[in-house]
């Protein structure tokens, strides 16, 4: 039984890991990383720093995702609407 656990909380861990380099590189490929990155800052700011920003804004995932969509104070984004909102929870759960 221990060992089943075990095997449990490291496929976990491993579904986890593997949902961060997809939203990586889902970052990558729709340029948003050709201006952010994780944790520094570039031409705009880390995407650590926006998470910490918006901490406990209950709106901020919708308000960012329209920003992205309406291009209002960022460049136009290549991503559809369904990736704009998966980038923009993995941005805020950093």
């Amino acid at each position: 039984m221990k060992s089943l656990a075990i095997a449990a909380a490291i496929s976990t861990c491993m579904f986890f890991a593997a949902n961060v380099y997809a939203q990586e590189d889902l970052a990558k490929k729709s340029g948003c990383m050709n201006c952010h990155d994780v944790s520094a800052k570039k031409a705009g700011p880390a995407f650590k720093d926006i998470a910490a920003k918006y901490k406990g804004k209950a709106d901020a995932e919708a308000m960012l995702v329209t920003k992205l969509k309406d291009g209002k104070g960022h460049p136009a984004v290549k991503a559809s609407e369904a990736d704009e909102k998966a980038l923009v929870k993995w941005v805020l759960s950093m």
